[in-house]
């Protein structure tokens, strides 16, 4: 299964950045190049723990709809987002930040596994893997620059 593994340094406080990460509006802010639209669930403001979102998103020329859930849950530390329905075979990301002096450290951890046995492992190496990290990059500079340009 891959497992895509980022560490982001922001300087701001550990609540304001937890906050970001869990910040729906946000998210779709971050995704802009996607389309990407909260259409049921949690579908703005903070997500919770038990909630779900159902994100619709054009990936590869082709409209999906993906649903997820908060699995786990510790403010300000960590939130854990597991795929319950959409195109992977399963995905689980790991959200853990922790303080360092008046910075706060942002760690992903994103695993997923794809359909289709052979195929989608070839796929996942070849193209989805890079594609998702980037993804993840982006979002991840947006929740910076969001939390830095505004404390």
């Amino acid at each position: 299964m891959p497992k895509i593994i980022l560490t982001t340094t922001i300087n701001a406080p550990i609540e304001k950045v937890f906050d970001l990460a869990r910040s729906i509006d946000l998210h779709m802010e971050s995704t802009k190049q996607t389309g990407e639209k909260a259409i049921a669930g949690k579908t703005s403001g903070l997500i919770e723990l038990g909630e779900t979102v159902t994100w619709r998103a054009k990936h590869f020329g082709i409209w999906q709809t993906l649903t997820s859930k908060i699995t786990e849950f510790d403010r300000p530390n960590l939130f854990v987002d597991e795929m319950v329905s959409g195109a992977f075979k399963s995905f689980r990301h790991e959200h853990r930040f922790t303080a360092s002096g008046d910075q706060t450290i942002m760690k992903d951890v994103f695993e997923f596994e794809s359909p289709l046995g052979i195929l989608g492992r070839m796929f996942n190496k070849l193209i989805l893997t890079g594609y998702l990290k980037k993804l993840l990059v982006k979002r991840n500079r947006v929740i910076k620059e969001t939390a830095e340009s505004s404390h």
